[in-house]
């Protein structure tokens, strides 16, 4: 497969879409890296409840991302952009202020939901224009890949600046990420087309029932959760092992930052060289195996220091670069006519509920107090459990 020019050309809808996902990550993480610390040492809450009020922010947003995209699928990305960056400014604007739990968790939910609205429109619309992209001779998985860049460039900006705010205080952190939205809430309102070519408009109702039976779709969710449910101990069993090896969890911040420098820097190469040149099924396939591989290398070797633990990063970094952009390029194929919007919430809401259920059962076993190598077995075996679940491609997939 060669590259031209044209096939590396953006429509300007599809630049404007992955800037706004740039600047969504930005907002956010200039703001949640913070959320926990301010909540338990700012406010003074229990410990219990700081972990209430992030679940519920998790919730809110990840599970009723179906909600956001139905509505997507119904009135267009406009509106719905529109009113989650307005709710995105008023619960940051909310929290600034909140001293009381009610109102904290009144500030979390706004917060949560604006994103259930804004992030399933958003990332619809650009798997939608990413078939039209392949269409026009374009590549599919390079435009989601480039969607997985902006989202993880944000992740990496945002905390940089909200650093920056903390140096006032936790007020003008929130003020800041809640200034960007305004920002992107005022460039949508000029710049996002009142109606886009090419994408029909449905009835709320009626989409559940085909999704629920869709089987191909819900093997991909199930797979799909198992690889977040994966990919999410790099902030459950990640940290107990860097605890483990240094003493303190210090290190982890390098490490974090090893993984969103990764993801930058060699995200399109990774697309370029294999997944372009793989199906979805095949792509999914390579990159849970070097997921797997990344945690049965922290089992196998024990004794050279945070080594394992980065050589885990690498290939869970690498995984994802296959997995992520793979599953969204391949949402577009299952889904029903005039409902992407629907499917591409449905994936995230059904993964996050894997991701919330199986979190438990990791937490148990990393502190079962059995040999440490044997929970890291464990988990090597559930990217090879999603791995199983692939569903089969009916069609030649290009």
């Amino acid at each position: 497969m060669t590259t031209t020019p044209a096939r590396a050309r953006l429509t300007p809808l599809l630049r404007l879409l992955l800037l706004t996902q740039l600047a969504f990550n930005i907002g956010f993480f200039a703001v949640l890296p913070f959320l926990s610390t301010h909540l338990g040492q700012g406010i003074g809450m229990a410990g219990w409840l700081v972990g209430l009020v992030l679940g519920l922010r998790t919730f809110s947003q990840q599970g009723l991302f179906v909600v956001g995209g139905a509505l997507a699928d119904r009135y267009g990305i406009r509106p719905v952009v529109l009113a989650g960056c307005a709710l995105r400014i008023t619960g940051f604007a909310w929290l600034a202020f909140a001293e009381r739990t009610w109102a904290v968790i009144g500030a979390v939910l706004l917060i949560g939901f604006a994103a259930a609205l804004f992030s399933p429109a958003v990332e619809s619309e650009v798997a939608r224009q990413a078939v039209v992209h392949e269409r026009e001779g374009g590549s599919r998985t390079r435009v989601l890949a480039l969607l997985t860049v902006a989202g993880q460039a944000g992740a990496f900006v945002g905390p940089l600046l909200g650093a920056l705010l903390l140096s006032v205080d936790f007020r003008a952190v929130c003020l800041g990420g809640a200034g960007i939205f305004v920002l992107v809430l005022a460039g949508h309102a000029w710049l996002l087309p009142q109606r886009i070519p090419g994408r029909p408009r449905v009835h709320v109702r009626g989409g559940i029932g085909p999704l629920l039976r869709n089987r191909r779709f819900l093997a991909l969710c199930c797979a799909y959760g198992a690889y977040l449910l994966a990919y999410n101990q790099l902030y459950l069993a990640l940290p107990a092992e860097v605890e483990r090896v240094a003493g303190s969890q210090a290190p982890l911040a390098w490490l974090f930052a090893l993984s969103s420098l990764l993801v930058v820097t060699t995200q399109l190469p990774v697309t370029r060289w294999l997944g372009e040149r793989l199906t979805p099924r095949r792509s999914m396939g390579a990159g849970l195996l070097l997921i797997s591989g990344g945690f049965a290398v922290v089992a196998a070797v024990r004794t050279a220091g945070l080594l394992p633990s980065a050589g885990f990063v690498v290939l869970l970094t690498l995984g994802q670069m296959l997995v992520a952009p793979a599953a969204r390029a391949w949402v577009p194929d299952l889904a029903d006519e005039g409902r992407l919007g629907l499917y591409t919430g449905a994936l995230s809401s059904v993964s996050g509920l894997i991701v919330l259920l199986g979190s438990s059962a990791s937490g148990a076993l990393l502190n079962s107090g059995l040999p440490g190598a044997v929970p890291w077995l464990a988990l090597a075996a559930v990217p090879l459990a999603a791995l199983m679940l692939l569903p089969c491609q009916k069609e030649k997939w290009a």
